[in-house]
């Protein structure tokens, strides 16, 4: 019992700290250029630090994901369409599963 305390509270802890302890301990405006966009980029290097592993190993050949991927980097850049890429990029996948198989 006392086991499942003490982890409620260290999982509660570890929740709470990094969002009270920014606005208990910076009370100022951030004048630092260097530190507004380290801020302002970190959301995208951890949101791609999460992805990109499973992308890579999401259809279980690297091979095919590799594909899936360069398809749709390619397709991004020519096209600005944030349905039309995964629909493409699905439907490329689906035909060359399909057909490696």
């Amino acid at each position: 019992m006392t086991y499942l305390l003490v982890s409620l509270l260290v999982m509660a802890l570890v929740s709470v700290l990094p969002r009270v302890l920014p606005l208990v301990l910076i009370r100022k405006k951030i004048k630092s250029r260097f530190i507004k966009s380290f801020l302002f980029y970190m959301p995208y290097a951890v949101l791609t630090s999460l992805t990109v592993p499973y992308v890579f190993y999401s259809t279980g050949s690297i091979i095919t994901a590799s594909i899936g991927t360069a398809v749709a980097v390619f397709l991004s850049f020519f096209i600005k369409n944030k349905f039309y890429v995964p629909s493409v990029v699905c439907v490329i996948l689906v035909f060359g599963l399909s057909f490696a198989f």
